[in-house]
């Protein structure tokens, strides 16, 4: 793990801000295979985007080996259109953890016998594994590929041929384990989509991480992503759930609703408490920075009699 660098002056006032982004290009664009990550998941941890690795740091206790290559298991119900199938958002499928600790049980003797290893952590939505044969597959996390045609996200072979058909070979074996199993029958009495199918995705070590020096000069991360979570403990950081109008200076945010947080950071510019907020975003799949101040809060007129109003988070962001 690393330590927080020294802060600079300007890190400690200011409030960064990153939003959430995504692809460029869908499936029907101009590239042989899609990159992997979305562009703030790329941007939180670099271009090889070690998703498991992270993602396990922050969802258990456990010390992890920052050389040994992660996969992480999602169960997840794939959506059947007239020709071809959807993934759904975890969101969306309502799982328990009961339900996801026995289709794990049903399925663990095919999965470590396949990854030639042992589960290493495993909670309601997340199973991981050391990824063994399947390391060098490049893979797509739900969050990327969730309500799309899951043929243009299905994992892909890189530098080793016939890794792509050894995982869908394992995938379909527990397909059909779980479509006889119980899990699915009493889902499908209650009306719930079934747990149909096994999604890998984020595999990677933890040595690739290449976090961006607006997180690394933070001194707390503001986000409940459970990303933030793996980051907050590399990098030696606490992390809270919620903006806190005492702790603005060196805060790096990732929140689901950032509007509501634009009225608080605006007023905290022109209280001069905050000396600028760092926006990052992706239009159009590109990293975008932007720093503001209280000088650029006030929109630009020529009545200059009148009071002047303050930019909305529309203006902003469409910027």
């Amino acid at each position: 793990m690393t330590t927080n660098s020294t802060l600079s002056k300007a890190a400690l006032r200011r409030f960064t801000l990153m939003l959430s982004g995504e692809d460029a290009l869908d499936d029907e664009g101009d590239i042989s295979c899609p990159i992997q990550g979305l562009p703030h998941e790329r941007f939180l941890l670099g271009e090889k985007a070690p998703l498991a690795p992270v993602l396990l740091l922050g969802q258990s206790k456990q010390n992890i080996n920052p050389t040994e290559w992660i996969a992480c298991l999602q169960p997840v119900h794939l959506h059947a259109t007239r020709d071809h199938l959807i993934l759904m958002g975890q969101n969306q499928i309502d799982l328990t953890a009961e339900e996801s600790t026995q289709l794990l049980k049903a399925a663990l003797p095919f999965i470590e016998e396949d990854f030639q290893g042992n589960i290493l952590f495993e909670n309601r939505h997340y199973w991981f594994i050391p990824a063994g044969p399947f390391a060098s597959l490049a893979s797509y996390s739900v969050d990327q590929a969730h309500g799309r045609n899951i043929d243009w996200w299905m994992p892909r072979d890189t530098n080793e041929e016939g890794i792509a058909k050894r995982w869908r070979k394992l995938q379909n074996e527990i397909q059909m384990l779980w479509h006889i199993g119980p899990v699915n029958e009493e889902r499908e009495q209650r009306g719930m989509p079934s747990i149909n199918s096994l999604w890998i995705s984020g595999i990677g070590k933890l040595n690739d991480v290449q976090t961006p020096s607006a997180l690394k000069e933070s001194q707390r991360i503001i986000g409940q992503h459970p990303i933030l979570s793996g980051l907050a403990r590399l990098l030696a950081l606490p992390q809270e759930t919620q903006i806190n109008e005492k702790n603005l200076g060196g805060s790096f945010a990732w929140i689901d609703q950032p509007q509501l947080a634009w009225p608080q950071l605006s007023k905290a510019l022109q209280d001069k408490s905050l000396d600028e907020v760092l926006i990052i975003d992706f239009p159009n799949g590109k990293k975008r920075e932007r720093i503001l101040t209280a000088k650029d809060l006030n929109k630009k007129s020529w009545a200059f009699w009148k009071k002047p109003e303050v930019l909305t988070w529309k203006e902003i962001t469409q910027a």
